[in-house]
């Protein structure tokens, strides 16, 4: 007869035996098990909202994001009041044709590694397979960054169409291809390849001043070449300074971007547990250091070169400052951070000058300061990456087994970091210089590239969306004119060249 499972005790209860809950636990042990591993794979396949991972990401995302706000106010302050719509307008495209272009296929060519292939991705198009959603949303708004900056360098005098191509394409194919090569688990560039790193450890570019900044650096700098300049930028072989309509929006767009640097460059750690709270902090502090020692050495070498402290200047060493740590904002100390952003200021300074000496318009120097820049912050890594901050943000998170060949320069590194860094430089250039420059070239054989003359001289704002972002004040400037003349005040219509001579622009 089987003996019963239970067991009395001086009469006083009913227990279970123990040998029968040993014998319960080791029938069961493989559903137990299963039932572990299945909520193993729901916490880490399908990000729940309660996760503190995909709230940092989503915290991120929704920063960087509203740097697009940013962005728009800085380029509606920097344009003539007579294009300040199409502008306006050209930033809501980065968003959100942008968003569709990253979501069939630059997430799918940036991370998708089920092919291990070095170079490009190939799988998860359209997101099918992939449940980290936080994450695509973090990486889309990085992409639509990239595509924002071109917006700048080509405004004033191109086709609303032509752009649309040219944001699909950065988005959904040139962008995603670099990503791929630095930060995916496979890139031949990637610190974090899974399949051992093919490049030394890895080039180091936490947050993006070579894959976001200098992507769409060198495409903004194409385009200016390829779209040309604006009518009246360059007379008799000099450069004309054609000055945007509100220096205060821009003011308040770069305040703006500045806050969202802190999503940007922080929130690339991913996480925010297991010490990356600390590399996150790091970042914060040395991303606020670069932009301070940037904007004031910008504001300094514009007293001298102009005789006047230029608001707009500052305000673009400030960006200068912001674009040349966003490199090495993990593994540089304060003190290097301030020396970044200085020379960040000196690189921006420079490459301003020559675009004018090339005789080159790009209306908000986007090539300045994400391409010049950019180039530099990814660049300084190699000179001042320490063995304690490159551990704390690759060594732990990153897979690196050779921290020593990692470091820069300055603390004994033995070069191996400084000539990946200029390798990646090199690659970027390239690949975005090549694609950039068949597409705009393919756009302008096709003549749909540019406005034409009349139309740039009347403002693209009344030609194709239907009126002026300012039309009051139009009138109220119509009406102060013709008070100047004696006459009675009255609403009057004022032709396209009477109101570009009122305004200014």
């Amino acid at each position: 007869m089987e003996s019963s499972p239970f067991v009395y005790v001086n009469g006083s209860g009913t227990y279970l035996k123990a040998s029968f809950i040993a014998s319960f636990l080791e029938e069961d042990k493989s559903t137990l098990n299963g039932l572990l591993s299945a909520q193993e794979y729901t916490i880490s396949g399908d990000v729940t909202s309660t996760s503190p991972t995909a709230f940092w990401l989503l915290l991120g995302g929704v920063l960087v994001f509203f740097m697009q706000a940013g962005f728009a106010m800085l380029e509606v302050g920097s344009v003539r009041a007579k294009n300040a719509i199409n502008i306006a307008l050209k930033n809501t495209i980065d968003v959100s044709l942008g968003g569709l272009a990253f979501w069939i296929m630059g997430w799918a060519l940036a991370y998708g590694d089920a092919n291990g292939n070095g170079f490009i991705g190939g799988s998860e198009f359209f997101l099918i397979g992939q449940k980290d959603f936080a994450l695509w949303l973090f990486q889309f708004a990085f992409a639509a960054t990239a595509a924002t900056i071109v917006s700048g360098a080509v405004a004033e005098r191109t086709r609303f169409r032509s752009y649309l191509v040219y944001t699909f394409l950065i988005t959904g194919f040139i962008y995603p291809v670099v990503v791929h090569w630095v930060w995916s688990s496979t890139g031949f560039l990637s610190a974090f390849n899974s399949n051992g790193h093919q490049i030394a450890n890895g080039m180091i570019d936490f947050a993006g001043s070579g894959v976001v900044h200098m992507t769409g650096g060198v495409a903004a700098l194409c385009g200016a070449i390829f779209v040309g300049a604006r009518k009246g930028r360059f007379e008799d072989g000099k450069s004309v300074p054609i000055p945007g309509h509100n220096p205060l929006l821009s003011c308040l767009g770069v305040f703006i971007l500045w806050f969202g640097w802190y999503g940007f460059n922080a929130g690339s750690t991913l996480l925010f547990t297991d010490g990356a709270e600390v590399v996150a902090s790091r970042a914060a502090m040395t991303t606020t250091l670069a932009a301070g020692g940037s904007l004031l050495t910008t504001l300094i070498l514009g007293r001298i070169a102009f005789g006047y402290y230029d608001l707009i200047y500052a305000l673009n060493g400030a960006l200068a400052g912001l674009v040349s740590i966003t490199a090495g904002c993990s593994v540089v100390d304060a003190y290097a951070a301030v020396l970044i952003g200085i020379i960040g200021a000196i690189v921006y300074f420079g490459a301003s000058e020559a675009l004018k000496k090339l005789k080159i318009d790009d209306p908000l120097e986007a090539a300045p300061i994400h391409f010049a820049a950019g180039a530099w912050g990814v660049i300084s890594v190699g000179f001042f990456a320490t063995p304690s901050n490159v551990a704390a943000a690759y060594g732990d998170f990153g897979g690196y087994n050779n921290i020593s060949s990692s470091v820069g320069i300055f603390y004994e590194g033995n070069g191996t970091l400084l000539g990946v860094q200029i390798l990646g430089v090199l690659c970027i250039i390239a690949w975005s210089g090549a694609l950039s420059s068949l597409t705009f070239f393919s756009l302008r054989m096709m003549k749909i590239l540019r406005i034409d003359e009349e139309c740039e001289v009347s403002g693209m704002d009344r030609v194709f969306h239907g009126g002026a972002a300012y039309p009051e004040f139009e009138n109220s400037a119509a009406g102060e004119a013709e008070s100047e003349s004696s006459s009675p005040p009255v609403r009057v219509e004022t032709s396209t060249a009477d109101v570009e001579m009122t305004l200014k622009v």
